[in-house]
């Protein structure tokens, strides 16, 4: 399996859809923090990515902090990878002067308290803009190397006749089956927007110019990316920098320095960041014993996964783990 299946395996991708917007007239809106949203629909999220898809018409988005706005028309969908709040509106001048709307307190309670998918309907004069908004939820640690790698603001068409479009069409039909209450609609648009997600990140990673550095550029190096595919496939095995090298057929040295120019670290420095990150989930979420979970993730003895463990989260294994189970 390559090494964005792996990670995209491990991160425990989750997606909910919460609200369907219908919009005319001038509108601007503040959308509210993905935290709080989560914090009702899906407390335990670790981090939670808002997304909105233009099923229909145009509008605006922008980040607070980011004067240009980012003009969507039907078939776009955007994603906000760090969970920045952000600014929706019409696509129109006056629209951009508007003191947006902020969705806080209680009419965000309004919206996640009804259950299912809540609608938002504003105005009937001019052309009518319908975005279906969700988000999606991760093991932020597991994905860091994704996380990292986009961009704070990512448009992506949907448009094209493959996946992508095939993906836009059944959100649409699966919100109103799931608006007219048809049983097992939000499983089935959880699913599709985790495919949302992944179709974003695929699309993203194909148009990055050459020459550029991070994650998702180092799996499209034919030397890298073969590495970062045997780390994940394996990443229990007692790798050596020389070993990789000869499997993906480079020098020492030439791996070392094209790994950490693209990566930002060397092989074995990224594989125990992913060691120990997978041992943190299970430490946070099963019951298997310290020297279980070393052995697991590929440490020989639990000393050395006490120390790896210790450089990376500032505490030793079981007292991370009674401190989150502590905080809840």
């Amino acid at each position: 399996m390559d090494a964005l299946s792996e990670v995209l395996g491990a991160i425990r991708l989750t997606g909910a859809v919460f609200l369907d917007m219908e919009m005319g007239s001038q509108w601007s809106y503040l959308t509210a923090p993905a935290r709080k949203i989560a914090d009702v629909l899906m407390p335990e999220a670790d981090h939670v990515i808002p997304y909105h898809l233009v099923t229909e018409g145009q509008c605006y988005a922008r980040l607070l902090d980011e004067a240009g706005p980012v003009e969507l028309r039907a078939g776009d969908l955007i994603l906000f990878p760090a969970g920045d709040r952000h600014v929706l509106a019409t696509a129109s001048e006056a629209a951009l002067r508007l003191k947006p709307v902020d969705i806080t307190g209680g009419s965000l309670e309004r919206f996640l308290k009804r259950g299912g998918i809540a609608a938002l309907k504003k105005g009937r004069a001019g052309e009518t803009t319908r975005i279906v908004c969700g988000f999606l939820a991760c093991d932020k640690r597991l994905a860091e190397p994704i996380l990292l790698s986009l961009p704070r603001l990512l448009k992506i068409s949907m448009r094209d006749d493959g996946t992508a479009a095939w993906v836009r069409s059944s959100i649409r039909r699966s919100v109103a089956e799931s608006m007219s209450s048809r049983p097992g609609s939000a499983v089935v648009l959880a699913r599709l927007s985790e495919l949302l997600f992944v179709e974003a990140v695929r699309h993203y990673m194909e148009t990055l110019p050459p020459g550029g550095s991070g994650w998702l550029a180092g799996l499209r190096d034919r030397y890298v990316g073969r590495a970062l595919a045997l780390l994940h496939e394996q990443p229990a095995h007692p790798w050596t920098v020389d070993q990789l090298a000869g499997k993906v057929g480079l020098s020492r040295s030439a791996l070392g320095e094209r790994f950490s120019a693209l990566i930002g670290a060397p092989p074995m420095r990224y594989l125990t960041r992913w060691r120990t990150s997978l041992a943190a989930t299970q430490l946070r979420e099963g019951n298997a014993s310290i020297i279980q979970i070393a052995a697991e993730v590929g440490y020989e003895s639990e000393a050395a996964f006490n120390r790896a463990f210790k450089r990376e989260f500032g505490l030793p294994p079981a007292t991370w783990r009674k401190r989150v189970a502590h905080s809840g």
